[in-house]
């Protein structure tokens, strides 16, 4: 029995020991679990700041990258476009001048023409052998042509700011020893008519026969150019320059509400192409120009 009871004992013992040991291994196990687990939580944290920090230096890096580059864009744009209109304006300028023949400033064109012309005396082919009355008389028109007047019916004085054609054509012979030079058109031709120094054209081509007595300083007579009841029908005058040396046509002298030079038109006093008009198209019932004639101014010496 004694034996059975010290058995007994020990063999308690030893399983008592056992959830002792358990214990001291759990306690070891809690003793070294507890390390891995920071560890991890040290890990997370670390994780976690790092996506953090990458996004906002690429906000602020992408933010500040648009505006420089924009603004030298708008500035370069300003630069570029600034010089251009210069250049394209500066050779508009020195578009109008020529060298021959002298056109009088924009501002004096008519109510739609171009510029009045004048001519210098080197540009009239031989100018030099005129009659030193004759030249007078060119010299006064072409004065007047630097003047910039217009066109202005009814009109004999540059005072005025214009004139029309027989208003031109009194003017300059008045002021140049013609003191009997009648007033309009119509009595100018027959101031000429009776002096006996008429030459009529029938004739509309430019190098009919009966132009070949046409001199300088010789007045030159139309009808038709504009609807008025007068007898004769005589409805506009110039004064004949003679030729000019550049194109060596025909050019004329006075003032015109349309007549062109190289083929642009002109209202006012100006140097004009002398030409024939063409003949009226069969049936056309507006009014159309006829080229009557001319004649040496009466009491003008050619000598």
């Amino acid at each position: 029995m004694k034996w059975l009871l010290i058995l007994v004992i020990l063999f308690g013992a030893i399983d008592a020991a056992r959830p002792a040991e358990e214990s001291l291994g759990t306690k070891i196990k809690k003793v070294f679990e507890p390390s891995p687990t920071p560890s991890r939580k040290h890990r997370k944290k670390k994780t976690t700041p790092t996506p953090s920090p990458t996004p906002s230096p690429k906000q602020k890096k992408a933010s500040p990258s648009p505006s420089p580059t924009a603004t030298p864009k708008s500035k370069s744009k300003r630069k570029k476009t600034s010089p251009a209109p210069t250049p394209s304006e500066s050779p508009s300028g020195t578009e109008t001048p020529s060298p021959s023949p002298e056109e009088t400033p924009e501002s004096a064109r008519g109510k739609k023409g171009w510029p009045n012309v004048s001519l210098s005396l080197d540009q009239i082919a031989d100018y030099d052998t005129y009659s030193p009355k004759v030249r007078q008389i060119i010299d006064a028109g072409l004065a007047l042509t630097k003047q910039s007047l217009v066109y202005s019916y009814g009109s004999a004085d540059p005072k005025n700011g214009g004139m029309d054609c027989s208003g031109f054509i009194y003017y300059v012979l008045k002021q140049n020893g013609f003191p009997d030079v009648p007033r309009d058109s119509s009595q100018q031709y027959v101031w000429v008519r009776k002096s006996g120094n008429f030459k009529a054209v029938v004739s509309r081509k430019e190098d009919s026969f009966e132009l070949d007595d046409l001199k300088p300083g010789d007045l030159l007579f139309w009808r038709g150019t504009y609807n008025i009841d007068r007898d004769p029908p005589i409805t506009h005058t110039m004064i004949y320059l003679g030729r000019e040396k550049r194109t060596n046509k025909r050019v004329m002298l006075g003032s015109s509400d349309g007549r062109t030079y190289d083929g642009k038109q002109r209202w006012g006093v100006s140097v004009f192409d002398f030409k024939m008009p063409p003949p009226p198209k069969s049936g056309d019932a507006k009014i159309s120009p006829v080229f009557v004639g001319y004649g040496q101014i009466p009491g003008l010496s050619q000598d």
